[in-house]
């Protein structure tokens, strides 16, 4: 979830973007979804979700609010969930939801900013810092939002890049780096992945609105994944995980299906009932969640 505000760009990728021809600068991060109030406590109770993933749920402090979701993560990438209500105005209504996607290299994010003003659609810089307890915010991650932030809908996306002074903390639990300039995903997130069978998010299918729908595809394309309309909507590839955003009206906005890899196959297929949601594991190296929207 994300609550940064406009503050201006303080990191180093404004100052080293360079053209970078049709390279990939953003990758899945993370998306975040409402999803009703049935589920999403079906969902923090789920036994089989703690067996299946590394299942956290969790407290944040950032931007100067405070949040609490339910968080399934993987090795790179992860999905957080959030029931009716938990998140405050048109954040928190049924099907509201967003969508990251973070650089690999430091100064990517500064590069995917300047293809955003060569396609005409911002960018708007921003600053997210992180409060770890002691009530002194620490520089977490630079934001380039398109210019529709102002005014989405209910789905907000954006680009991210770690900052040297969240993983200069020691609080901040991340890995070393693993190459010069590595700010990835895969030294945040913990490798406690690696005990269970969910090892990361490799497709995502949301419903949003036309509007929340033309303010992200710049973003993606900006990013360099590979984007395709549908007659739906829009197929986002590259990377290794699959966007696909279909435009719907307000009513029918939210979180449709999720997919995951696994860290082996199994030979078996099994079904689980989260809620109004049903998470099927194999057989094969795949798991594939759908969710069903209720009031």
């Amino acid at each position: 979830m994300l609550c940064a505000m406009v503050v201006g760009f303080a990191g180093t990728a404004g100052a080293t973007a360079t053209a970078a021809g049709d390279r990939q600068l953003l990758y899945f991060n993370h998306a975040y979804g409402v999803i009703d109030r049935e589920t999403a406590d079906a969902v923090e109770h789920s036994q089989f979700l703690r067996e299946f993933a590394n299942f956290q749920v969790r407290t944040t402090t950032g931007g100067g609010q405070t949040w609490t979701a339910r968080y399934v993560l993987g090795r790179e990438t992860y999905l957080e969930l959030f029931g009716v209500g938990d998140l405050a105005g048109q954040n928190g209504v049924l099907g509201a939801g967003g969508l990251a996607v973070s650089a690999e290299r430091d100064g990517d994010l500064g590069a995917a900013a300047e293809r955003l003003r060569t396609l005409g659609d911002g960018p708007v810089l921003s600053l997210q810092t992180r409060d770890f307890g002691d009530g002194v915010p620490v520089p977490w991650f630079d934001v380039v939002f398109t210019s529709g932030i102002t005014s989405y809908d209910a789905f907000g996306a954006w680009g991210m890049e770690y900052r040297p002074e969240f993983f200069a903390d020691p609080r901040s639990n991340t890995e070393p780096a693993s190459y010069p300039g590595d700010v990835g995903r895969e030294r945040v997130l913990p490798d406690d992945y690696a005990g269970h069978l969910m090892r990361e998010v490799t497709a995502i299918r949301i419903g949003i609105t036309a509007g929340d729908h033309a303010d992200t595809v710049p973003l993606l394309r900006a990013g360099g994944f590979a984007v395709r309309t549908t007659p739906h909507g829009t197929v986002a590839t590259r990377g290794g995980t699959t966007i696909r955003l279909d435009v719907v009206p307000l009513a029918e906005i939210g979180l449709r299906s999720v997919e995951f890899s696994l860290s082996k196959a199994v030979n078996h297929r099994h079904v689980e009932r989260i809620g109004n949601s049903e998470l099927v594991v194999g057989p094969g190296p795949r798991a594939h969640w759908t969710f069903e929207f209720r009031n």
